[in-house]
This record gives structure tokens, sequence and C-alpha cells, in this order.
């Protein structure tokens, strides 16, 4: 009888650990099921958001219309240029921010010769040429002053306020980088016999890395040096020198950090790229057959202006990624202010005319302007401009 009980024990059990396992086996099927039907709903998602990108990418404006409109206080022959979707004007007098609706956002008044400003992001510094003073502010408040004590000969500043300046001393030219509150945090002297005259100067938005282009002329030749250094941790072991390339008979006026981890040089000859957020490096070099007009770029691209020899247009625009490939080649027939890049588009514009292409070749719009534009503004819509004109501020919307 008791071979019996113990078979029936035996038997119960089985039948519950079959039970268990039959429940977990459930509970996993819908597990997976669930986890299916999550993964196509995001690829689902993931395929609309690609469709409207492409799409945006390839929006067609056929015209625009003027939707708010304010009035331009800002005293007429002050140079005008854009601070993170506002209206900064600075003049001998004095330097203004104001928004796209008219209001005065803020002002400093100084007395300069030949005032020069430096923008990052939302960051502002300015400056007289040969002076000694650089003030500092961002979109919403003064940040500092400071005073460098010799004559000023070029400067940049970062999104955090630091700012790199080129001073004169003689036969000695320093570089020297500051904090908002004036503090030194580096010094560098540089002679013509020695490395030679920064002809350009560049510093990252973050404030890390500093790159200066060298110009040297020795034994009846000349050379460009371009040496970056970083300021950060990394940079201690160094004594925060990091990487430089040497480029014979050729000089680099124009040296520009892409956001904190590239860069590039252009020279008369040549365009270089460099890569690496703490360690920049050269990773693409390219060799230009014109001479460059005018350079323009953003954390993303890079655009020389060249003059067209194809007879059918006035200039060519070349566009370069930040690592160095050619992404497009635009020709157009009238004569320009200035060339802006926007997410994945590029704006040329000049007192009546406007194009508006990305930069795969799509052309977006091309027309009129209805009012002479001073200085035109992407927003954070792409198709949505701030057109500034002598006595309004203008959003257009483009349709």
């Amino acid at each position: 009888m008791s071979n019996i009980r113990e078979y029936r024990k035996d038997g119960g059990n089985r039948d519950v650990e079959a039970k268990r396992l039959n429940y977990k086996e459930k509970i996993r099927s819908y597990r997976l099921t669930r986890f299916y039907q999550i993964l196509l709903f995001v690829l689902v998602l993931a395929g609309v958001a690609v469709v409207l990108y492409i799409q945006w990418q390839n929006r067609i404006f056929s015209e625009h219309i003027l939707i708010a409109s304010a009035e331009n206080r800002i005293v007429s022959g002050t140079a005008l240029r854009n601070l993170d979707g506002n209206v900064l004007g600075f003049s001998k007098d004095g330097i203004s921010l104001t928004d796209s609706d008219g209001r005065a956002l803020w002002n400093l008044t100084y007395e300069m010769q030949e005032p020069r400003v430096a923008i990052c992001r939302d960051v502002v510094a300015v400056a007289d040429y040969n002076g000694s003073t650089i003030y500092v502010l961002n979109t919403e408040q003064r940040l500092g002053e400071i005073n460098t004590n010799l004559p000023i000969r070029a400067f940049e500043v970062t999104a955090v306020g630091h700012v790199l300046a080129v001073l004169d001393d003689g036969n000695t030219t320093w570089v020297n980088l500051y904090g908002t509150d004036g503090t030194q945090i580096s010094s560098s002297r540089t002679s013509m016999n020695d490395s030679g005259y920064p002809v350009s100067v560049a510093v990252s938005p973050n404030g890390r890395l500093v790159g200066t282009s060298f110009f040297q002329v020795a034994d009846g030749s000349s050379r460009t040096s371009i040496f970056f250094y970083n300021f950060g941790p990394v940079g201690q072991n160094t004594q925060n020198y990091m990487s430089g390339y040497n480029y014979a008979d050729t000089i680099a006026p124009h040296l520009r950090f892409m956001g904190d981890d590239a860069a590039f040089a252009v020279s008369d000859d040549r365009i270089m790229f460099y890569a690496g957020n703490e360690k920049p490096l050269s990773i693409a070099e390219n060799l230009l057959a014109e001479k460059v007009v005018s350079i323009y770029g953003s954390e993303d691209y890079v655009g020389l202006v060249f003059y067209a020899t194809s007879g059918e247009a006035l200039y060519r625009l070349d566009i370069y990624d930040k690592k160095g490939a050619l992404v497009l080649s635009w020709e157009f027939d009238f004569d320009y202010t200035e060339v802006v890049f926007s997410r994945d588009s590029f704006i040329i514009y000049n007192e009546l005319d406007l194009l508006i292409c990305g930069v795969n070749g799509v052309e977006k719009y091309s027309g009129p302007l209805d009012k002479v534009t001073i200085l035109l503004i992407p927003t954070a819509s792409a198709s949505r401009f701030i057109a500034v004109t002598a006595d309004s501020i203008d959003t257009l919307e483009f349709k």
C-alpha cells in the first residue's frame, strides 16, 4: 500500500512541475510576442521618421509670406550679426542685442576706434583693434571684462566665455587664454625667430583645445606650422602641447574649430581637416587649384567660395563635411552678402536675392526678397527666417 501512495505522490509532483514549466513557457512566449510588437512599432516609427526627414530635405518652397514685423530701432550704420537667433549690433559707440520682436535685450556703451567681435553660439566678445579691453556677453547678460595690458591684434571666444587673444609686444607676440573673469589661464610667447608669427588662432567651444597657425620665413623659404594644445586634464601630462603639422611654402590665415572635436584650416593652396576631442590629428587634406574668395562654416560643414570657371555663373561654392569630404559643388550667378549654413541646408543671399539649397543638391528656393535685406537669420524652423531691413525686423514663412 505504501508503494501505491508513493507512486501517487511522485505523479502529483510531476503534474505540478509540468504545469509550472507550461506556465513559464507561456510567460516567455508572451514576452517574446510583446518584444516583437514593440520592435515592429519602433521600426515603423523609425521608417516614418526617415520618410518625413527625406521629405523635409527635399521640400521645395514656391513663395514666402510676412507673418510678423517689428520696428528696427538699431541705429543706422551699425554692423549687424546673428547671435543665437537675435540681432547683434555694434559700432564705435557700443554694442546691443535685439530679439526678433524688436525688443532690446541689453546694450553696452564704450568708445572704440575699430571694434571687432567674435561669436561662439550664444556668446560674443567685443574689443577694439589695438585696444586692451575685451567685453564678454551672452544673450542674457554681461559675463565679464578682460584687461590684456597689451594691444589686441586678434581674439576668439568660447561658448563658456573664455577668450583667446593675440597680443602685440614689439618683436614678441603673446597668445593668451583668459577666463571670463579676466583670469589668465595660459600664456605663450612667440617671435618670428622662434615658431613664427601667429596669423590665425582658434579655440574649441568648450575652451579645452587651442589651435594656432604660425607663419615663418627663414633662410629664403617659408612654412606654416599648425599646433594644437589641450588645457584640460589630458593636456597636463604633455605641458598642454598635443600635436603639430608643418606645411612648406604656404600660409594658412584661417583656422577654425567645428565643434569640440574637429577643426579645419585653409591656406593659399589647400584645405586641411583635423579630428580629436583631446588630441587633434590630421585626417584629410585637399589641394586647391583656385584662389578662395571667402570662407564660411558651421559645426558640420565648411564652404569655400571661388570664382566660377564654367562661364555660366559668377561663383562656385564647394562644401566639405567635417571629415574633409567634398559633398557638393554649387554654382550661382549673383553677388552675395553672406553664405549661411543651417542644419543640412545652405543659404546664399544679398540685399534682394535669396537661394536656399540642401547640401544634397536639392534647390529649395530661388527668388527675390521683398525688401532690401541687411541680415538674414535662420530660425528653429527650417521654413522660417528673420530678415533685418533698415526699418524693420521681419519674420518670413516659406511655403
